[in-house]
């Protein structure tokens, strides 16, 4: 059954209406008339020690004087009950409705009362209607003559048991009717949010991950909160399938051209459209094809297992420029073909950070590299390194052809080239900068890069200063 939670919902509802009902009826009825009956035999004990204080105060006499029976005669007609004094043997003296006058109650024994004052029913048999009989001792010299009895049919205790019940059925009724306000409140507060949220999820799980059905959700509650994380999820999904469908084209793009110009080199020596003569040429093309591929194969290795274990740094302490010089080598065929200096500035040559030396190596390796291979020819390439506080500032900077300004934001994405970069990067493989952000950012490190189309890029990199300095770097 769909919306389960609502339907519980309601069905609770419903129920605690029924469960209300039947606690009124069968608790606060009987609850309401034990109160009531109580109630009105204090009020009648009272009303009985009253008149014995005022008109027994000597004890009972066997006859009671005429003008006491007007007084009591007089008392039941407003108390609207029937009024009896009676002996301890059961011998009824007096009688308000004088039909029962003389009689004697053969079973009557005050200790059935126990430690009550009154009791309720038809009193030895003696009335045909339930009945609330109180009981008032009548003493004298602290032994006790006789009973003055009050007794009234419990019918006016019931009629006003209703009237209370009734008045119970309405309050709750108002409350019952009130709490569909909860309901409500419900339905637009947490089931109709859910069921968006319900709904979504179906759609994500279908793979429709552009449903913009939580779009709205702006509540700062849990509900709301969990509509926006669901929201921002298929967005974070979305954009990594759109990653994904963009890596698998770039690597087949990076792929497809060097083993298409392979194929075609090999497959024309083999059925001799190249002459052997030029053979060793192609063979070259061939080659720093072959290269180019190894290249990309090991920077997709480097980056596979740099997602899994990126995360394992193994942080020393070393000399900043000793790891530079022999980076700087490297790149002194490369420069000299371009006749590109590179000048490195140094506040200091005892420069000691705390950071994984390899992975460092490799960030300002790549840095180096890109700055060679778009700096124009017969220019110079600067390696700035200063300190600030506790950090340690590193800049890059080539005056080569630069980078568009609506692609500087990109150029951290994978396989991502620049259309400038396109004919001038034939080795290059558009991971080096993504795997540079990558390293400094598990650093807990920022790196940040200025750059004008045609006049030349600056990277900027920060790393942690080591707190002991070593000693300053010798050749």
């Amino acid at each position: 059954m769909k919306h389960t939670i609502y339907y519980k919902f309601v069905l609770g509802y419903i129920l605690f209406g029924l469960l209300g009902i039947l606690v009124i009826d069968m608790w606060t009825s009987g609850e309401t008339l034990h109160t009531l009956t109580s109630d009105k035999a204090s009020v009648l004990y009272s009303d009985g020690i009253t008149i014995v204080n005022d008109y027994f105060k000597s004890g009972l006499e066997e006859n009671i004087p005429e003008d006491i029976t007007e007084i009591l005669n007089t008392t039941a007609k407003l108390l609207e009950a029937r009024l009896w004094i009676i002996k301890d043997n059961g011998q009824i003296l007096y009688d308000s409705h004088a039909s029962q006058k003389h009689m004697v109650i053969q079973s009557f024994d005050s200790t059935d009362f126990g430690n009550k004052y009154y009791m309720i029913g038809n009193f030895y048999d003696t009335f045909s209607e339930e009945t609330l009989s109180v009981i008032t001792p009548i003493t004298n010299n602290f032994s006790t003559d006789g009973y003055l009895l009050i007794h009234q049919q419990t019918e006016t205790i019931a009629r006003n048991e209703n009237s209370v019940i009734i008045l119970v059925y309405k309050t709750f009724l108002i409350i019952f009717l009130a709490s569909l306000l909860i309901l409500l409140l419900f339905t637009l507060i947490v089931f109709i949010p859910l069921k968006k949220i319900s709904r979504a999820a179906g759609e994500y799980a279908k793979g429709n991950l552009t449903y913009d059905g939580l779009k709205d959700f702006t509540a700062d509650d849990e509900i709301g909160r969990l509509g926006v994380s669901l929201n921002f999820m298929a967005s974070e999904l979305y954009n990594l399938e759109e990653d994904q469908k963009k890596f698998i084209a770039n690597v087949s793009h990076d792929f497809r051209s060097p083993l298409t110009s392979i194929k075609g080199y090999i497959e024309a020596m083999m059925d001799g459209t190249i002459p052997p003569e030029l053979q060793n040429k192609y063979l070259g093309i061939v080659l720093f094809e072959t290269e180019r591929l190894t290249k990309l194969t090991e920077n997709l290795l480097n980056l596979n297992t740099w997602d899994t274990k990126g995360n394992r740094l193994e942080i020393t302490d070393f000399n900043l420029y000793s790891l530079l010089k022999p980076i700087i080598a490297t790149f002194e065929g490369k420069c000299e073909k371009k006749h590109i200096t590179i000048e490195l500035v140094l506040g200091s040559r005892n420069y000691t950070v705390s950071a994984d030396r390899d992975k460092i190596q490799q960030v300002i390796y790549n840095l180096v590299d890109n700055a060679v291979k778009f700096s124009h020819n017969d220019s110079s390439i600067d390696i700035r390194i200063t300190d600030r506080y506790e950090k340690i500032f590193i800049s890059i900077k080539d005056s080569g052809i630069g980078i568009p300004k609506e692609s500087l934001n990109k150029i951290w994405e994978r396989f991502y080239k620049t259309d400038l970069s396109r004919g001038k990067d034939k080795t290059g493989s558009g991971l080096g900068l993504s795997i540079t952000r990558e390293i400094i950012q598990a650093h807990n490190e920022n790196i940040n890069v200025i750059s004008t189309e045609g006049a030349g890029t600056e990277f900027i990199f920060t790393l942690q200063k080591a707190k002991k300095q070593l000693k300053e770097y010798s050749e």
